[in-house]
């Protein structure tokens, strides 16, 4: 794997946490949307789910 191809999946990765955090940092501050954890948690399997449907296209 070239180093540019590292470099866009670490991003990937880092662009996913911030998503990530986002999402459980808008659950805990609003409640009543949901309860964090599991926002978090859908949001978490989502994006995995997405990674493996990206990884198998190639």
């Amino acid at each position: 794997m070239s180093t540019l191809a590292l470099t866009v999946v670490l991003l990937a990765a880092l662009v996913g946490l911030l998503l990530l955090s986002a999402v459980g940092y808008l659950a805990y501050r609003h409640p009543r949307l949901a309860t964090p954890l599991i926002v978090v948690g859908t949001f978490a399997a989502v994006l995995v789910g997405a990674g493996a449907a990206l990884a198998a296209t190639r």
